[in-house]
């Protein structure tokens, strides 16, 4: 039974041209009886988007939006995470949890552009996203209504849904993206941008099963990937990849290029139990090459270039900064104070790391920057003339070991 809502006259919707947000697109019509203005995101999620286009308008759309957001999700969302060295639980690095903020800010604009009321996504009752997209819209616009049918409706499975397309005469195909989809031609709930693509649901729901090798789309198997080996150079301006073995790049130029690299190598896959923040536990397959050698590489810069206090306090924040964009709050104030606290220590991350990619590894070469904080003179072991005076270090230890040594003599008192 529908819970009762404000009465809606034209909402603005997540549209993939999958078979979760095609039927919302003719519910939404049905049971709220309101015109639908259908957005699309381009992120990188490698489909032709025409057809989500053509898609919707069949379904009735009646307005039809798709934005190239590439560049925009790169640069103001993939990279200001990325110099946090942003991993969830120690592993996950975020790829559907960082496109979420930027898909509901476009929805949010498209509604006021539009005159809309409210805006609609196709997130579940039980995942993370219908979080993420809330919360992020109702931080942009704090009057926005929101519409999630999988909370509202009656269908309660796949097979519900296929039902009524066919009584409805949609048609089932692919998923395009941009709305949190699932694929009609793959048994896994799938998500995919210029960062990552995820798997869930199906036979991964046994946290036993390995995945079935069939099922990496991004990655070649390290197991088959090339015997010989790729070097690569990234160059670095304020913690940010600028160019790629001397050739000049933008954000998401950056990004496709890592993929492209890290794929045909192997890197990147990744197999996760994670805590959702909705309260289960979720098991998760990610292909993230791009990331995964980014991360390995802005690690080794900023071993040179920041100083040990500031990189252990950025260490020790990333946790909370991580689990933040997870949970949806990228619009908060809170994520945005550290933000300004992570960029200030990445002015001095410059210069260049050398890396190798073979069958699923990331080595670091070597890294040199103008602005490297490592001084040959003082930690050479030859003769340093000076640059440091070793007996110094008998005052450093017996004044760190002061309070150790009266312990122990407490305890031996005893």
């Amino acid at each position: 039974m529908l819970r009762m809502m404000p009465d809606i006259k034209k909402a603005v919707l997540a549209y993939s041209g999958g078979l979760d947000t095609s039927i919302i697109l003719k519910w939404l019509q049905q049971a709220r009886g309101c015109e639908v203005v259908t957005f699309t995101a381009d992120i990188g999620q490698g489909e032709e988007l025409e057809s989500a286009r053509a898609k919707a308008r069949d379904c009735g759309a009646s307005e039809v939006r798709v934005a190239d957001l590439k560049e925009e999700f790169a640069r103001d969302f993939i990279f200001p995470m990325f110099r946090a060295n942003a991993l969830y639980e120690g592993e996950y690095l975020l790829g559907t949890a960082i496109a979420r903020p930027l898909i509901a800010k476009h929805l949010v604009q498209v509604a006021a552009e539009t005159g809309a009321d409210a805006i609609c996504h196709g997130a579940t009752g039980k995942g993370n996203d219908q979080v993420r997209f809330e919360l992020s819209a109702y931080a942009l616009n704090p009057d926005i209504q929101v519409i999630a049918p999988w909370r509202e409706w009656e269908f309660r499975s796949r097979s519900d849904l296929m039902a009524y397309a066919r009584e409805h005469g949609i048609a089932v195909d692919g998923d395009a993206g941009g709305g949190g989809d699932d694929t009609a031609a793959s048994p896994y709930s799938m998500d995919a941008n210029l960062l990552h693509i995820s798997y869930e649901g199906g036979e991964l729901e046994d946290p036993w099963h390995a995945p079935d090798e069939a099922m990496w789309r991004m990655t070649e198997s390290p197991r088959r990937a090339p015997d010989a080996p790729r070097e690569m150079t990234l160059e670095f301006a304020r913690g940010d990849v600028r160019a790629i073995d001397g050739v000049a790049m933008t954000p998401a130029e950056a990004m496709a290029e890592l993929n492209r690299a890290g794929g045909e190598h192997g890197v990147g896959r990744a197999d996760i139990v994670e805590n959702r923040y909705v309260g289960m536990k979720n098991r998760g397959c990610y292909e993230t090459p791009g990331g995964t050698v980014l991360l390995k590489a802005r690690r080794a810069m900023e071993s040179l270039t920041l100083d040990r206090e500031s990189a252990h306090l950025k260490d020790e924040l990333m946790p909370r900064y991580a689990k933040l964009i997870y949970n949806g709050y990228w619009f908060s104030p809170e994520r945005r104070m550290l933000q300004q606290m992570i960029d200030a220590a990445q002015e001095a991350v410059n210069g260049e790391v050398k890396i190798r990619l073979y069958k699923g590894g990331v080595e670091v070469l070597g890294r040199r920057s103008p602005d490297s904080l490592f001084d040959e003179k003082v930690v050479t072991f030859e003769e340093d003339a000076g640059a440091y005076d070793q007996s110094d270090a008998s005052g450093f230890i017996r004044l760190n070991a002061l309070r150790l040594r009266l312990a122990a003599r407490k305890r031996g008192a005893r």
